[in-house]
């Protein structure tokens, strides 16, 4: 996580994130607002480093 676990909280907690596209969607959408796909994702919690 980051510095500030407040701020992680309210980005993360309320994100979804579309399979096909990738695009970034409200938690409480039922469809991508891109591509009109149903297959939403939580967005992940971990932030990943790369090694």
């Amino acid at each position: 996580m980051g510095k500030f676990p407040i701020a992680d909280e309210q980005l993360l907690g309320r994100v979804v994130v579309c399979r096909k596209c990738k695009a970034r969607n409200k938690a409480g959408r039922k469809s991508c607002r891109k591509c009109g796909s149903i297959y939403l994702r939580p967005k992940s919690k971990e932030l990943r480093v790369k090694k």
